[in-house]
């Protein structure tokens, strides 16, 4: 005997606002418009570029990283099961990563400090969930900002206060007035979050002298930083800009790092360092990471130790240095920087009605423009004029403030550099057809 009954049906309303929030739903609009129009010049794709990946690496990677296994005293079973089993939950790459860090940034941490996350995002939820802790918690972002951090606090129902950034990043300032502003109404500012080097989506970097005030600033307000970090290598020049974290001599900073851009990001490796100290009502003291340990255990339980064993590899390989094996991505993106910057005054240089900033590294900059630059638009470019590009608009916390909404940000590290010509000669093309009549030249 059988029964029938109707399928379910569950009412959108119903679900949680992550679902259905336009903010954190933008990227993967972005990926749909990518997919519909996949002849289009992608200057929206903020990813490495392809042709610094390759499968072959993948065998190379894992050999180095069991030979280093084997020179540390791992027996062939050891080996094989820190690969193939569950593992330990803040990971074993711990040593490679401080080594890393004290080569390339001057960072001296304890490998205790270091844990292994899945991919930066996994990072900033499970920094996020362990710091905030009551209702009145809240966290401090740039603006504009990555859609990721805004994204993750929406998901865990913590509240995001934006703080707006300046042409050289954050000024400590204005950090300062909304943290105060922020604490007069009650609520407890928490954490700050920024990219302090060629930010995403502005481009942007702070000087060193204001990241110096930035940390005393967060002293005086009683704010950690999360430092997200993932351009810092790719810089136009060799000018020392030290991480806010190298610089920290009181602990406020939680580093957030990732492998995506210097090694692969199919490997979906990331990571953080939180090297404060914690002390129980007992009077144990352990570090945050080791904390924050529980609550990736709840997440993924552990990051996968094949992908790990990738990034070690990588890393054995390359000396634990990112800046020495990377000098040729850091070439390539340098001039393909270059290429994005040339190519716009050639394209706008004659039209005061647009303007764009000139960042000193990274993958990004920011094109102001005659004409809303929506989602709407965007549809239109992929599909007459064969260019892709990213709403400013969509990294600001609220779109009906109307921030962002006639900019637009061009990436410029997916493309070869005559690609990144011809993306720019389209976009000038779409301006120059749909540019507000009001707006005069």
């Amino acid at each position: 005997m059988t029964m029938d009954s109707a399928a379910v049906e569950l009412a959108r309303e119903e679900l949680h606002e992550s679902v259905s929030d336009p903010e954190s739903a933008s990227m993967n609009f972005l990926n749909e418009v990518a997919a519909r129009f996949p002849d289009a010049v992608p200057l929206a794709a903020g990813r490495p570029y392809d042709g610094f990946h390759s499968t072959d690496d993948l065998d190379r990677y894992l050999r180095s990283y069991l030979a280093h296994l084997e020179g540390l005293g791992l027996g062939p079973e050891q080996r094989q099961r820190q690969l193939l089993q569950y593992g330990r939950t803040n990971g074993h790459l711990g040593a490679l990563i401080a080594r890393m860090l004290l080569v390339d940034e001057g960072i001296e941490v304890p490998e205790q400090a270091v844990m292994v996350t899945t991919g930066c995002q996994e990072a900033m939820v499970i920094a996020l969930r362990g710091l905030c802790a009551g209702p009145g918690d809240v966290v401090l972002a740039v603006e504009p900002g990555y859609v990721g951090l805004t994204g993750a606090a929406r998901l865990l129902g913590i509240e995001v206060v934006p703080v707006p950034e300046s042409a050289d990043g954050l000024d400590p300032e204005t950090v300062r007035a909304v943290a105060d502003a922020v604490r007069a109404t009650g609520r407890r500012p928490r954490a700050l979050y920024l990219v302090p080097s060629f930010a995403n989506p502005s481009g942007a970097s702070m000087p060193v002298p204001a990241r110096r005030r930035l940390l005393e600033v967060a002293a005086q307000a009683d704010l950690l930083i999360l430092e997200d970090d993932p351009y810092g290598l790719f810089g136009l020049d060799d000018e020392p800009r030290p991480t806010l974290k190298a610089l920290d001599t009181g602990q406020r900073v939680v580093y957030l790092g990732s492998f995506a851009k210097s090694c692969f990001p199919g490997a979906r490796v990331g990571f953080l360092v939180a090297d404060q100290t914690v002390v129980a009502a007992d009077g144990r003291r352990t570090l945050l990471a080791e904390e924050l340990s529980t609550v990736k255990s709840l997440l993924t339980v552990n990051t996968s130790p094949v992908a790990q064993a990738v990034i070690g590899g990588f890393l054995v390989e390359a000396g634990c240095s990112l800046r020495a094996a990377g000098k040729a991505k850091t070439a390539f993106y340098r001039g393909n920087l270059r290429t994005l910057l040339a190519a716009l005054e050639r394209s706008f240089g004659g039209d005061p009605r647009v303007r764009w900033n000139t960042p000193a590294g990274g993958f990004f900059a920011v094109l102001d423009v005659p004409l809303t630059a929506d989602g709407h638009l965007l549809e239109i470019s992929g599909r007459d004029y064969g260019v892709l590009w990213t709403p400013m608009s969509f990294f600001y916390a609220s779109r009906s403030g109307g921030g962002g909404r006639r900019a637009i940000r061009l990436s410029c590290s997916a493309l070869p550099p005559e690609r990144i010509e011809e993306g720019v000669r389209r976009l000038a093309e779409l301006v120059r057809d749909r540019a507000d009549p009001e707006v005069p030249r």
